[in-house]
């Protein structure tokens, strides 16, 4: 009788020293602390994700979270983007790796979740339609450049007094006028959205500028340049002949 009640308080005191938790499925195991896990030993996984295969060195009480935080570095996928599949089932980011029975040399399937890989190929073409958009605003803003300097051209020659003829101004508008609608066919958001914004007041400002120029080139008088010929009298023509006998 006091053999077995020394016994009873011996685990009973043992009992309180160790701190229980329970995990997802029910079991009810030992609590897991920076001790214990400085301790573990680290285990070398064998990982495949499709044709790639890594090893992976981790401590054997890590979670298949933690892992996945690793497997970040050399996939490039982020751990919410992973899925850890170990004996035939998906392993939940709190699971630990010795509980699942993950040993050395073990091997755990890495696969990408479908629903991150349709996000993946959404951002993807979205960039690539923000990259188009940004061409194209690009090059009507060269055009619109070269199409500047012409009406900075005019505007010079106008205010110097010198009448432009009226076709080189409407034919500048018209070819503003094309850029315009250019632009109005980009689809842009974002910064590509301001930078087509930004062309657009550029081109309207050149037909505002070419259209107050277009009236006071109407003002301008045209030189009329003269030029008074002087008349010269030809030079006799008639010969002298002297005769002899």
């Amino acid at each position: 009788m006091s053999e077995g009640s020394a016994t009873t308080t011996s685990s009973t005191s043992k009992d309180e020293e160790i701190e229980w938790e329970m995990r997802p499925g029910g079991m009810l195991v030992q609590k897991r602390t920076e001790k214990s896990d400085s301790l573990a030993p680290n285990l070398l996984i064998r990982v495949a994700y499709g044709a790639l295969r890594y090893e992976i060195s981790v401590n054997s009480q890590a979670t298949f979270g933690e892992l996945k935080k690793l497997l970040t570095a050399e996939t490039g996928l982020q751990p919410g983007e992973q899925r850890l599949i170990f004996r035939g089932k998906e392993r939940e980011n709190g699971d630990y790796l010795d509980m699942c029975g993950v040993k050395g040399r073990s091997k755990v399937i890495l696969m990408e979740d479908p629903s991150s890989r349709e996000r993946r190929a959404i951002e993807m073409r979205r960039n690539a339609k923000i990259q188009t958009a940004h061409r194209a605003i690009s090059d009507v803003s060269m055009e619109v450049d070269k199409l500047a300097e012409q009406v900075s051209a005019i505007e010079k020659s106008i205010s110097n007094g010198t009448k432009v003829p009226e076709v080189q101004i409407t034919t500048l508008i018209e070819m503003l006028m094309r850029q315009a609608i250019k632009l109005d066919g980009i689809a842009a958001e974002g910064d590509a959205s301001a930078q087509k914004n930004l062309q657009g007041k550029r081109v309207q400002k050149c037909v505002e500028t070419l259209d107050v120029l277009k009236i006071s080139n109407g003002k301008v008088k045209p030189v009329i340049v003269t030029t008074k010929w002087e008349t010269f009298d030809p030079p006799p023509t008639t010969a002298h002949w002297e005769f002899f006998d």
